[in-house]
Order: structure tokens, then sequence, then C-alpha cells
């Protein structure tokens, strides 16, 4: 048994093809059969059931698997223990990031960060949060942003930042002249919100389901992946919307009386640097934490948690 064969392992695991887990390891795809066939014989144990398309391990390969991916990631703890010992960080990071927080958040630390670190090439995908997640378990993600808690025992989570939610309103609707709006004078029917899948989606409901109408009618139908989006209807159409606190700080002055704040206690949203709880590039993770919290305004960093929404499925 050896850490190539394990390696294959995991990658057929994780792609649940051949050919595409053969791309990925850079060999071709009889070699990896040919490897993987040599580790089944040497167990006694068939890994995989290969009668099924996608390809799925079986019950005890999943076994297998799981402590194949332990191995792995501690013959990869060798290679951190030597580059903690060089003074400038290096290599790859991998970011997932929600989209309800990339355009916002990413701009204000990525920069930064690049030019403090010249050596680590950062790749960033957006991906909804389940994406997130699946990721990290599967090696394929180093590191999420995204909103906490997630109640996910293979995820650790490291809040960063407490982001309050705010109303935008059309200026003709009937809250537009109130400098501060309470979740009980939310209505549903005037509502404009995310399509399915979006935590943020989730976490509106959830506000306006504490004191206003649970009605789904009206507007709840209309699908939108993007608080851009959100904001132009808002402002050519009718009816209001909520948004994160981040997304509004650089709106042009003529829009600013559309923005109207939460009487306190404001509902807030728990931003947080997640990663798998076997986690490798420790120093690069912690570098990009402090990065990030470094450059979050001061009203927002030094934010207590009061009155966080939990993301829920409705």
């Amino acid at each position: 048994m050896t850490l190539v064969q394990l390696e294959y392992l995991v990658a057929v695991d994780t792609y649940r093809h051949f050919a595409t887990a053969a791309e990925h390891c850079f060999v071709t795809q009889p070699t990896l059969s040919m490897q993987l066939q040599k580790l089944e014989e040497e167990l006694g144990v068939q890994v995989f059931d290969r009668s099924r398309v996608p390809v799925r391990p079986t019950e005890l390969g999943k076994e297998i698997i799981a402590q194949a991916r332990v191995v792995l990631a501690e013959s990869k703890k060798i290679q951190e223990l030597i580059q903690n010992q060089k003074q400038e960080l290096s290599g790859e990071l991998r970011i997932g990031v929600i989209p309800t927080l990339a355009p916002y958040l990413m701009p204000l630390f990525i920069t930064s960060f690049l030019e403090k670190h010249p050596q680590v090439r950062v790749v960033v995908q957006e991906l909804l949060t389940d994406e997130i997640v699946e990721k990290l378990n599967h090696e394929l993600l180093d590191v999420g942003l995204l909103v906490t808690p997630l109640a996910n025992k293979s995820i650790k989570e490291v809040p960063l930042f407490y982001e309050a939610f705010v109303a935008y309103i059309n200026p003709k609707h009937a809250l537009a002249q109130q400098p501060f709006i309470a979740a009980n004078q939310l209505d549903l029917d005037d509502l404009w919100v995310l399509n399915e899948g979006h935590c943020f989606r989730s976490q509106v409901l959830n506000i306006c389901n504490r004191g206003g109408s649970s009605d789904s009618g009206g507007h709840l139908d209309y699908r939108s992946g993007s608080l851009e989006t959100l904001k132009r209807i808002v402002e050519t159409q009718h009816g209001l919307t909520l948004l994160p606190e981040l997304s509004v700080l650089e709106i042009p002055e003529e829009k600013q009386k559309l923005v109207h704040p939460f009487e306190e206690p404001q509902p807030l949203r728990e931003v947080s640097l997640v990663v798998h709880r076997s986690f490798l590039k420790k120093k690069l993770i912690e570098a990009l934490k402090e990065e990030i919290v470094a450059c979050i305004p001061a009203a927002i960093r030094e934010r207590k948690r009061e009155k966080v929404v939990e993301v829920k499925t409705f």
C-alpha cells in the first residue's frame, strides 16, 4: 500500500469517475485503474462498485476511504512543518465564498493580502454554502467564507465579524419615511428575496417570520440569484428587500435614502472563516483571517454578537 495509491483512491471517491480522477492526478486512466486494482488485491476487498454509474464505494470501501483521507492529511503535515519554518508564505490557497459576501468582502482584503504574500496563489470560487462544505470535506477547498452557525461536526467555524441587516425600500413604499424599521413591520407580500438555495434567503424569511406576515404570495416567487438585481428592482419598481450591511457601504449618495437600519437590537449575521476539522495550511489561513479582520470597517469589526439570525430552511 502506497500514498500514491491512497491518493488515487480518494480521487475516484471525490470525482466518482475514473477518467476524471486520473486527469486530476495527472496520470492515465489505465495507470490509475491498475494501481487501484493492485490495492484492492492487497487488501482482499472491493473498494468500489464499478457496476454503478457514477462509480460508488462499497460499504467497507467508505470506511477505507475515510481512513485514507486521514492518512493523507497526516502525511501532508510533514510538508507543512517544513513550510512553517520559512519566513515567507507560499503555495496555493483555495477559497470558497458565498455570493452574498463575495462582491462586498473580497475587494476589502484581497489586494492587500496578495501584496503582503506575493508567493501565494489565491483561487476563489463563488459557491453556495452546501457546495463549500462539500468541497471542504473532499479537500477541493482549503477554506470557506460564509455565514454560520452550520451545526456541522466536520467543519470548524472561526467567527470573523457580525454584519447587520438593513432594509432597502422604494421611496413610494409606506415604510420609506421611517428612519428605522422593526421586523414586525415587514410584509412578505412587499418583499423581494433571493431564490432557493441561498442561506441569505433563509435568514431574511427568518427575520420576517418573527413578526411579519407568513403569507408566501406576492413577490416571494421571484427568482433572483443576485442582491444587485434585487436592489435594481426595488429602485425601479416597488416594494423592499433586505441586504447585508457590507453591500451598502459604498452606495451612491442619491440612493442612501433607500437604506433603513433596523431598530436595536439589530438582526445580525455571523460571518465566519470555516475549515475542515483536519485542515492544513494553518499559517496561510491564519494570515488570511488576520487580513480580513484588519480590513473590515471598525464599526463592524468591534460589534459584539447580539441577535444573530441563524440559517434555517423553510
